[in-house]
């Protein structure tokens, strides 16, 4: 029988983004919150991994690769908002679980992430600032690199880290006698939350070990 209710943990739980994951989870009526892990609450994530079938990890660059790895092992699926690291050794089968990984989970972010690599096959050259809070460990932001990545040309980055922000981008295309500035703003944290409970639906069923870009699941390629 098709399991209708999915047992989510979070790690990263009392972190500002993983409050609004933890709301977020507790207010879906197909998903229940299983566990919070976070050394404030002087909670591992080995002590709710049994009792989740899908952890969201929005913790530091230096233990998101190892939750994951512990996770899939385990085989609880696992979704990644962390960034800062390296996820390709999660590209090798390491167990039944499934990690999927997005910089970004704003559906905004992705549109602008889109709409910035169209533009940039017919403008001549680009740059991209991002701006977020000062309590951001990397620079630059994960966002920035995968929109850098996926853009025609060598795309410059810029990075700026005050308090007073949570997460912003913009990208500035310039031609001849124009220029095209297309920009997203998170203003509040509950913006990655939609992001973060579609992947936690769709992670079991992905097929592959790691996937990268919640455009992946907004956009997915043509069969």
């Amino acid at each position: 029988m098709t399991q209708s209710v999915l047992r989510v943990g979070v790690a990263g739980a009392a972190g500002k983004v993983g409050q609004a994951i933890c709301a977020g989870v507790e207010e879906a009526s197909d998903l229940v919150l299983a566990g919070r892990a976070d050394p404030a609450l002087g909670t591992a994530l080995a002590d709710i991994l049994g009792d989740c079938d899908v952890v969201v990890d929005f913790t530091r660059p230096d233990t998101a690769l190892d939750n994951a790895i512990a996770c899939v092992a385990a085989g609880v699926h696992v979704v990644i908002g962390t960034t800062g690291f390296d996820p390709e050794p999660l590209r090798e089968r390491r167990g039944p679980g499934n990690a999927f990984l997005a910089p970004n989970f704003a559906i905004g972010a992705v549109l602008m992430m889109r709409f910035a690599v169209e533009a940039s096959h017919l403008m001549a050259k680009a740059e991209i600032v991002e701006l977020h809070h000062d309590a951001k460990l990397d620079k630059p932001s994960g966002t920035a690199k995968r929109t850098s990545e996926l853009m025609d040309g060598d795309v410059p980055i810029h990075s700026v880290r005050l308090p007073g922000l949570v997460a912003h981008q913009e990208v500035i295309l310039g031609d001849v006698g124009q220029t095209l500035t297309i920009r997203h703003d998170s203003t509040d944290r509950t913006s990655f939350v939609p992001g973060v409970l579609l992947a936690v639906r769709r992670v079991a069923d992905q097929g592959e070990p790691l996937v990268v870009g919640l455009e992946q699941l907004l956009f997915p390629p043509a069969a």
